[in-house]
């Protein structure tokens, strides 16, 4: 997770941005500018050889107070905004698109001043009385003239997704595909507390002010720390689930597809026996997750080493 706002005085709620880790990127502190039910955001600026982005995420509940909004948001827009940055501002905004509103042409109004634009024109929220595009996508068109939108459907929520692909952008600052820890385990613990049983700690002893003492102590402390447990590179590993089988491909996708029916046929006996195949396919992914652990173990030759390596691959430890 790149960056992300959590409510402070409500239960739930919230934006956040996820990062790629091939992509090199920074934060950017806007919680001063949040206020809870009115202007959620948070931001990051990624790097490229090229050129840099501003990604904001940005949520505006639908009882908000929309004066406060924009003010906020125009306060964010003149922090961030210089000329050679590409700004991308995204998110649920909670004003229709397909329909002309006041609101609508308030915040066009204030977006155009920073020469961004919407460029969703399709419904991203479709229930069984109304469609809606109050999720939405702005950009600079005249620095982005070459770029996609398209609806993605996932059967998660009752929003649907939205990809945007930028043409023409190189990427050559590739992050390593590893990170560094310290090595801390029974035997390094044993050598932290027998090199500190072997410190004389003088500088400390024979000093009598606080702060040359203090500093003495922490430089000491940090020297053996560091020497002690010393860093490693641990390589990312890909997310896998051998579990997932081809006939567990071909039933999800089946219920991608029921999801898209269910949408354009408004029909109780369709929604039912699609909710009846979720539970079905769900049961049936748990079943087939529960048989290959069973067998991993079982064919183990060190089965409580497989069973702590689950849990590690479980909790992402």
């Amino acid at each position: 997770m790149g960056e992300s706002y959590c409510r402070k005085n409500c239960k739930g709620g919230g934006v956040s941005i996820f990062v790629h880790d091939s992509l090199t990127f920074s934060t950017i502190e806007l919680d001063g500018f949040c206020r809870d039910l009115d202007l959620e955001v948070c931001a990051v600026q990624l790097h490229f050889s090229s050129i840099s982005f501003y990604i904001l995420c940005v949520y505006r509940p639908p009882t908000g107070n929309f004066s406060y909004f924009l003010r906020s948001l125009e306060s964010v827009l003149n922090q961030i905004y210089s000329n050679p940055i590409n700004v991308i501002i995204c998110g649920d905004i909670n004003i229709s698109y397909l329909d002309n509103t006041n609101n609508k042409l308030q915040l066009d109004t204030l977006l155009a001043s920073y020469e961004l634009y919407s460029i969703t024109d399709f419904p991203t929220r479709i229930s069984n009385t109304s469609s809606t595009a109050i999720d939405n996508i702005f950009i600079d068109i005249l620095k982005n003239t070459n770029y996609t939108i398209n609806p993605l459907p996932n059967g998660l929520s009752n929003h649907d997704a939205q990809i945007l692909i930028l043409q023409n952008i190189k990427i050559h600052n590739i992050k390593a595909n590893y990170y560094t820890k310290r090595l801390i385990n029974e035997y390094t613990i044993l050598e932290f507390k027998f090199n500190l049983s072997h410190e004389s700690w003088v500088e400390i002893f024979t000093n009598d002010n606080v702060d040359s003492i203090f500093n003495n102590f922490l430089n000491t402390y940090l020297k053996i720390y560091y020497h002690s447990f010393p860093l490693k590179k641990v390589y990312h590993k890909r997310f896998n689930k051998p579990w997932i089988t081809t006939g567990i491909k071909i039933s999800s996708q089946h219920k991608r597809d029921l999801y898209l029916l269910c949408r354009s046929i408004k029909s109780p006996a369709l929604k039912h026996y699609y909710k009846t195949y979720c539970r079905t396919l769900t049961s049936v992914i748990k079943t087939a997750k529960k048989l290959y652990y069973d067998k991993l173990i079982l064919n183990s030759k060190n089965r409580a080493k497989t069973l702590w390596n689950i849990v590690k691959t479980e909790t992402k430890k």
